[in-house]
């Protein structure tokens, strides 16, 4: 029965390795495609900041606080 026990612990550590190196590879790409995301949206309110668009300006500055927020949480 010991036994038994045993390879079930094994089991239960492979899968939380499994899943935490998905969760890792996971993190990775949504990092990538949000460096791009800050990338669009610096130049957006650069365009606003050229255009004295105050509106467009805010709510680019909105998007980018935002997705900084997203960065952070991923890097932790």
């Amino acid at each position: 029965m010991e036994e038994v026990e045993n390879e079930i612990v094994k089991g239960v550590r492979k899968l939380k390795q499994v899943m935490n190196d998905l969760k890792r590879i996971d993190g990775e790409k949504r990092m990538a495609v949000l460096r791009l995301e800050v990338d669009y949206e610096l130049a957006t309110l650069y365009d606003a900041m050229i255009d004295n668009d105050e509106v467009k300006k805010a709510e680019s500055k909105k998007k980018l606080k935002k997705l900084s927020q997203e960065m952070s949480k991923l890097e932790a």
